[in-house]
């Protein structure tokens, strides 16, 4: 009697088990997979008011220099380029050899915070070595602008009352915010709002620090429960941060915005170990409006035939609600004008 009760008991858990199994790796496959049925909606537009945002094909130091040539931008004072310089050699940030035209051309010094995970790049020893190792030193001055600890910037949000980036950041008159777009995997993508606002955010290693303040959606200025934190005051608390940013620069008139649309993981470039891009490269794109650059960058993704990875990457994480949520805050715009610079 006891070995046949055992034998309907095996016989139940091991069907609930396949059962999780299978219902499992649907949602997976559910989660990977867009919607056949979507509807797009694509923000170019012809409106003479609308910002531009210009576009060329040739991802190289000389189009780099004129897509960014294009803007007719005046930087006012000293130049912070604000990068990411990648936790590992295996990782797709922008390379020196790619940059270094640009940045020299305005005379600019990359600037940088620590990250809030472990790393290569979590301490200011550590982020100093790393730089040295990816070759930045060898083509401009390098500055850590929470090296020294944090400063504040006043938020007008419903998420963040306040936001911190490193002390030297009032350093600079100006700054060139240059962002390899890609893949997020918090974010659902990473380009010039990510930048801005994580990017920009004081590491733990700082006593309080913009990264943790942003991803816990202002729960905590100190740590990141990487398990728990809520997905929509995240992407929200971005937006906020970003444009806390911007108008610290005079409102946004002391600083500029390009993306370089290469090397398209679904992994940021704070991952060791990204996944390597199964999708083309599809060129750089500037503009004085960060949101209308980001919303166009997107577009360029979504009108990809081989972009489905990184779409289901971005919609997973509702990666395009912080343009939504943006466009709300008044400083910048979703509808952009594109201007093609091959034409």
């Amino acid at each position: 009697m006891k070995k046949h009760l055992w034998m309907i008991l095996s016989a139940v858990m091991l069907f609930s088990c396949s059962k999780a199994k299978v219902d499992n790796s649907a949602k997976q496959t559910a989660a990977t997979q867009p919607a056949a049925t979507e509807t797009v909606t694509y923000y170019e537009t012809t409106d003479e008011m609308a910002p531009v945002v210009y576009f060329t094909k040739d991802i190289s130091s000389a189009g780099l220099v004129r897509a960014y040539e294009a803007l007719g931008w005046k930087p006012n004072g000293k130049v912070g380029v604000k990068i990411s310089t990648g936790e590992s050699a295996k990782t797709n940030h922008l390379r020196p050899a790619l940059i270094k035209d640009l940045v020299q051309k305005v005379n600019g010094t990359i600037v940088e915070c620590n990250t809030a995970y472990g790393g290569s790049r979590a301490t200011v020893a550590l982020h100093h070595q790393a730089v040295k190792e990816r070759g930045y030193l060898d083509i401009a001055p390098f500055d850590l602008l929470d090296e020294e600890g944090y400063m504040t910037l006043p938020v007008n949000g419903k998420v963040l009352k306040e936001d911190y980036v490193g002390s030297h950041f009032k350093n600079y008159g100006a700054y060139l915010v240059l962002s390899h777009f890609k893949g997020h995997q918090m974010g659902g993508f990473g380009g010039a709002l990510k930048n801005l606002s994580i990017g920009f955010g004081s590491g733990t290693s700082a006593e309080k620090s913009g990264k943790a303040i942003i991803h816990t959606g202002g729960r905590s200025a100190s740590s990141i429960d990487w398990a728990t934190e809520k997905q929509i005051p995240f992407l929200e608390a971005m937006g906020e941060a970003a444009v806390a940013v911007c108008q610290a620069m005079d409102n946004g008139r002391n600083i500029a915005f390009v993306n370089v649309m290469n090397r398209l993981s679904v992994d940021c470039d704070c991952n060791a170990n990204p996944a390597e891009p199964d999708m083309h490269d599809i060129g750089i794109l500037a503009s004085l409006d960060p949101l209308a650059l980001d919303q166009a960058c997107i577009d360029k993704v979504w009108q990809a035939p081989d972009s489905a990875s990184l779409k289901a990457r971005i919609d997973r994480q509702q990666g395009r609600h912080i343009l939504e949520y943006t466009d709300t805050l008044g400083l910048y715009h979703r509808r952009y004008r594109l201007v093609n610079l091959d034409k």
